[in-house]
């Protein structure tokens, strides 16, 4: 038995080689179309895009294209919108506008039904609003079906020749079975999109949360030393200036937070960005503290302006602190609610601290009588007061609208 020459051994390895490289490079060209008709059943314009082209090849015609409701620009939201075309020698139609009763197209999407002429321009059963760009894209034969998903027609399939001749039963049955597969596909895409919205959202979210239980915690402590420090250096006048600039700044650095928060939350009504900005102040406070913390909605709410959104934030924010300083709890509920011509907010605790019924008695702090302050320009109230079981509630009202 003859052993393989050296160079034997190569030419069989080089052509072994290149039997994998076609079969790789055929199995990876698969692969490509298969992602192609993926991404087609999965974005809204290849779809469509993908739908013209397939008119022409299903039913045989010289053109096929698409009137797309959805398309923006239309002006009306009974029109629609030639936009995606195939076979075509001009751009006569694209981006035509047609109106509903106007036209082939405009037929169907009054009548909810396919509709055919043999020859569009001598055509007595349609209008002519558009001779002059079917002539022009040189077309005489036509054809055009609805594309609907569930009951509500979403676009138009059109087939056409250049020649006048009749469309028979076999070329609309065609037609309407690519329309399905339109309205299949466009079902798939609007699924697709809601999904990635969603997905989106809930990054946005996620950020939101981590910005605001880390930044947001961060702050909210600094203010709350500063506060103390504030306390502790009332016989250093040197010190207060500093202290309170101090203060500002963390103000301001938080504000600055809030508007990202709110900016990360755009897509949320202003109602519930507050609930959920209250809502990040109790977790924030149960991670700093570790002392378990709620928020309870006990109901629907007027949008409230920034003013007051700002103000109800700051009365739960001196709550949580006042609770951290003083109060000793074993847990902490925020309640947000209407109440009869207004809304009410509540930080309840279940400690042993307490500063009396007077919010302006010595015992009570600094930012409880500001805050009792701005609730009086915006017409509402703030109390603070010792529960007959233990515990503190700090409770602010403001009415519906400013007084």
């Amino acid at each position: 038995m003859a052993v393989p020459t050296y160079h034997g051994r190569m030419a069989a390895w080089r052509r072994k080689a290149a039997e994998v490289a076609v079969e790789r490079a055929s199995a990876l060209d698969g692969l490509l179309r298969e992602r192609d008709g993926l991404l087609t059943v999965l974005d809204r314009t290849a779809a469509l895009r993908g739908t013209a082209r397939l008119i022409r090849q299903t039913v045989g015609a010289d053109a096929g294209f698409v009137a797309d409701i959805g398309a923006e620009d239309t002006g009306h939201g009974d029109n629609a919108m030639i936009r995606w075309l195939s076979g075509m020698r001009t751009d006569r139609l694209n981006n035509l506008v047609v109106p509903s009763g106007q036209g082939i197209g405009g037929r169907v999407l009054a009548s909810g039904k396919p509709v055919r002429v043999s020859d569009y321009v001598s055509s007595t059963t349609i209008t002519h609003q558009f001779d002059a760009h079917v002539s022009g894209e040189g077309m005489a034969a036509m054809l055009a079906v609805p594309v609907r998903c569930g009951q509500e027609t979403v676009a138009v399939a059109y087939a056409a020749m250049r020649r006048p001749s009749a469309f028979g039963d076999d070329a609309v049955a065609r037609l309407e079975r690519v329309a399905d597969q339109a309205a299949t596909a466009l079902r798939i895409a609007g699924t697709a999109e809601s999904g990635k919205a969603d997905a989106v959202t809930a990054e946005r979210q996620r950020m939101a949360d981590a910005l605001h239980d880390s930044v947001g915690a961060l702050l909210f402590s600094i203010g709350a030393q500063v506060r103390d420090l504030q306390e502790a250096a009332r016989d250093n006048p040197a010190l207060d200036p500093r202290l309170r600039k101090l203060e500002s700044d963390v103000s301001s650095a938080a504000g600055a937070l809030r508007e990202s928060l709110l900016a990360l939350s755009e897509t949320a009504s202003p109602e519930r960005a507050l609930e959920a900005e209250l809502a990040q102040c109790a977790r924030s406070f149960e991670s700093r503290t570790g002392v378990p913390a709620g928020f309870v909605r006990l109901g629907p709410v007027p949008a409230l302006d920034g003013e007051r959104s700002g103000f109800l934030v700051a009365v739960v924010r001196e709550g949580l602190l006042n609770v951290e300083k003083h109060a000793k709890a074993r847990s902490v509920v925020v309640s947000f609610g209407p109440v009869e011509q207004g809304v009410q907010l509540a930080v309840a605790d279940d400690g042993t601290g307490g500063t009396g019924t007077d919010i302006r008695s010595e015992g009570t702090g600094m930012g409880v009588r500001s805050l009792a302050a701005r609730a009086a320009r915006l017409g509402g109230k703030v109390s603070l007061v010792r529960d007959l079981d233990d515990g503190c509630t700090l409770r602010a009202w403001l009415p519906d609208v400013l007084t």
